[in-house]
């Protein structure tokens, strides 16, 4: 036990030195998940049939291929046939944001699809075209909606980032792996990296319920439910 114990504590500033690469690969995920995800609820629910069909295929293949496999597909398969000569947290960050994105396209879709279609017609009645409608009175309303889920999509993107130190990425679990082979300390370590991912999802869930709370419109979520 005594032996556990001065390996964690002597661990710990190391493991911690792998807390940057997780939140940067999980943020950057976030971010790229919303870039690809957002437009392409505006295209599934507003966009032309064979455009909808084209990401429900995006959705159907990135939510149906398990995160591990997806990673080997493009860091090993996809991005060396097209040259792309990109580091191993890079790639994860990529890989995540564009699985990240058949997830978000779908809340934000739910979000849009909740709002009264007699919004979209009254600004039509005041001049707005279809673009404008969605981009100034439907996406800001949709965003405030999909806070909840984006909440929850963080918390599973950081669970799903562990995996990225299959590619070489010096992230928490590939440091906490590191040290347990050498130490053989592996509950210890083990138990140290939990704690860390625990504190990361409860700080992030925690942020983003208070930039819910913040942009929150009172009584909207509830009239919209029962429109």
């Amino acid at each position: 036990m005594q032996q556990a114990f001065e390996v964690l504590i002597g661990a710990i500033p190391y493991l911690l030195g792998g807390t940057g690469l997780t939140v940067a690969a999980v943020v950057g995920g976030m971010l790229i998940g919303l870039c690809i995800g957002l437009p392409m609820a505006v295209a599934e629910v507003y966009g032309p049939r064979p455009l909808a069909f084209l990401v429900r295929v995006y959705v159907w293949f990135f939510r149906g291929v398990p995160i591990l496999v997806l990673l080997f597909l493009f860091y090993f398969g996809l991005f060396q046939m097209l040259g792309w000569n990109v580091d191993a947290l890079t790639a994860a960050t990529l890989v995540l944001g564009m699985a990240s994105a058949a997830y978000q396209s779908q809340i934000f879709r739910g979000s849009i699809q909740s709002l009264s279609k007699g919004q979209f017609r009254a600004a039509s009645a005041l001049g707005f075209t279809d673009r404008q409608a969605i981009v100034s009175i439907v996406l800001p309303q949709a965003m405030r909606l999909s806070l909840p889920g984006w909440s929850n999509e963080y918390s599973i993107l950081l669970k799903d980032s562990a995996l990225a130190f299959v590619l070489g990425a010096t992230e928490i679990m590939a440091r906490t792996q590191f040290v347990a082979t050498r130490t053989y300390q592996h509950l210890a370590l083990s138990l140290a990296a939990c704690a860390i991912y625990f504190v990361l999802t409860w700080v992030g869930v925690r942020a983003l319920r208070m930039l819910e709370r913040r942009v929150a419109v009172p009584g909207f979520g509830q009239q919209e439910a029962r429109t």
